[in-house]
């Protein structure tokens, strides 16, 4: 009898430890009235890595540094200027004057809108589980026409095939993309703030640029249409984002607990991390500590700093992908002539603190 009671606890205890993973659900993640302050540590170091696949895991990141900070409010969509476009979404964000709109449900977290932009990106499907994989896409996130200032109406012909054609009125730019989602291990990781039992997943951004023109025939002898462009001539691009990402059901969390961004070959190159608020860390700097013009530009923007401290700036789409980053001293000059027309986030940072400001791209 005794026997069987020790052999009973003994599978108990086995059993505890083998299916302990969690399932994190949309009543963990953040809703309306929650804040999230999260920290930046671009200069991860060789030690942070994303660590192995599989069960009962152990990762330690308590070596990351704040290097920057920011504090996110999750707001309802009611009465924000935009919420009219999305119904369906129920989570509001507001970063510096950009308001996105989220609809957080059951089966995942999407991003439906960037302003007046309509997005359709998956966030992060739900629920949570380990061994889940789930693909989404790939979906039109941008098709966007303009007036054709780029190529020669000569190559209206080369373009469409159609030796008729001898014009080139307009241009079209597509993006396309594709998220793959691999909850690959659980386990417990370890940040600044804590310890917390969370799963790993292993997420992956596909993005794809296509160009298509509109040719036609000036004297209207031969009918017009969209045609893609050759590949000498604009070439399609595509570029990959991988992730590695720790979500908990702990219930202080409500948030990513951690995220490594990884290049290539499988290095960190860039990390963020749930942190208590950084009273005494980061300064957000005052409006006149940096002059940046023309706003609205075209191909070059002036950065004029109020002293000699070293700066950095990165520039960000409104996806949030890094488009330009330097440092410099005093002052600098941005060359904008490799970068697509839109609405930019230019991000400045100093020992003293950090400022973001708005660009427009004409």
């Amino acid at each position: 009898m005794k026997k069987i009671k020790l052999f009973t606890i003994a599978l108990a205890f086995l059993g505890s430890n083998t299916f302990a993973q969690i399932t994190v659900t949309d009543a963990d993640l953040v809703g309306v009235g929650d804040i999230i302050y999260q920290a930046y540590d671009t200069v991860p170091g060789t030690a942070i890595t994303p660590g192995n696949t599989g069960a009962n895991q152990s990762w330690d990141f308590s070596t990351l540094q704040v290097m920057d900070w920011d504090t996110t409010e999750f707001i309802s969509p009611t009465g924000t200027p935009y919420a009219s476009l999305y119904p369906n979404a129920n989570i509001c964000i507001n970063e510096d004057g950009e308001f996105l709109y989220i609809n957080k449900s059951t089966t995942g977290i999407e991003l439906v809108g960037w302003g007046n932009i309509p997005v359709n990106m998956l966030l992060l499907p739900l629920p949570l589980t380990y061994g889940l994989t789930y693909s989404d896409g790939p979906n039109t996130i941008m098709d966007s026409s303009m007036e054709n200032m780029f190529i020669p109406d000569s190559l209206a012909p080369f373009i469409s095939l159609n030796p008729l054609h001898d014009k080139v009125d307009s241009l079209n730019i597509s993006v396309t993309l594709t998220n793959d989602f691999n909850v690959d291990a659980w386990g417990d990781v370890t940040i600044p703030m804590g310890t917390y039992a969370s799963l790993r997943v292993n997420a992956q951004e596909t993005s794809t640029t296509s160009w298509s023109a509109y040719c036609s025939n000036s004297a209207g002898i031969a009918g017009g249409g969209w045609y893609p462009i050759p590949q000498q001539l604009f070439p399609s691009e595509t570029e990959i984002t991988n992730r590695y990402q720790w979500w908990s059901n702990d219930a202080t969390v409500k948030f990513v607990v951690a995220d490594l961004e990884v290049d290539s070959i499988g290095n960190v190159i860039d990390a963020s991390f749930l942190t208590i608020p950084q009273t005494s860390a980061i300064a957000e700097l005052t409006s006149n500590t940096f002059k940046v013009y023309p706003i609205p530009t075209t191909y070059q923007l002036n950065i004029e700093s109020a002293d000699a401290d070293l700066s950095t700036y990165k520039m960000y789409d409104m996806l949030g992908n890094l488009i330009l980053e330097n440092s410099f001293e005093k002052n600098t000059k941005v060359d904008l002539s490799n970068v697509a027309k839109g609405t930019y986030l230019l991000n400045i940072s100093t020992k003293k603190g950090s400022i973001t400001k708005k660009i427009i791209v004409e």
